[in-house]
């Protein structure tokens, strides 16, 4: 009887509003502890090949140039997974294709398997800087890192016919405004994709901590 009478006053006291709150509180306080843990990993894992961005747009690139540009890009291409397949074959965390790795890599022999994260990310870079080249002629700085971003992802041949196509509707094709634009009016472009990926870029750019 006294048993039952402990266990019953037990519950009474368990379920009374103070122990309710206790409880609630704890509970909120072990899930902010998993959160920041959670963060904390997460910011490790998306840190880990700074590194290799830096070293490599500072190469490509030039000192001064904002390696989180490319970070930015990889984020939007896998997630910074170097594991990561695309459904048409593009590999590694810039997602090149294999085709594309192995012409930098004849010119390179000192680069390894594609699936190497600092190879893959060294790789992807030197791309952005031949599409950088290629429109250094006419297209401003401010501008072209979206010509450059949207050749990676569409094609430099893709890009050269959606300025053509603002050219021929009397728009500045060196405006990456004009290209949204006249996008829905260039043949074989799945136009949406690659203005998502350069919005995407940006965003991911805008949310990463200042250089240090």
């Amino acid at each position: 009887m006294r048993l039952w009478a402990s266990a019953a006053l037990l519950l009474l006291v368990a379920t009374t509003p103070a122990a309710r709150g206790q409880t609630s509180t704890l509970r909120a306080a072990g899930r902010s502890l998993n959160d920041a843990a959670e963060a904390r990993a997460q910011r490790k894992a998306t840190e880990r090949y700074d590194p290799i961005f830096k070293k490599y747009t500072q190469r490509y690139f030039g000192v001064g140039t904002d390696w989180r540009l490319f970070k930015a890009q990889g984020m939007a291409e896998s997630d910074l997974t170097p594991t990561a397949r695309s459904r048409v074959g593009a590999r590694g965390i810039m997602q090149l294709m294999p085709s594309t790795y192995g012409l930098i890599r004849s010119a390179l022999p000192q680069f390894g398997a594609i699936d190497n994260p600092e190879w893959n990310i060294a790789a992807g870079i030197l791309h952005d800087r031949d599409l950088w080249t290629l429109f250094k002629r006419d297209v401003p700085d401010d501008e072209r890192w979206r010509f450059m971003f949207a050749g990676y992802n569409a094609g430099e041949g893709t890009i050269i016919r959606a300025r053509r196509t603002a050219a021929a509707e009397q728009l500045d094709d060196r405006s990456w405004q004009s290209i949204e634009r006249v996008a829905p009016k260039v043949e074989r472009w799945r136009y949406p994709e690659t203005l998502e990926y350069v919005r995407k870029i940006e965003q991911n750019h805008k949310s990463l901590p200042p250089p240090r």
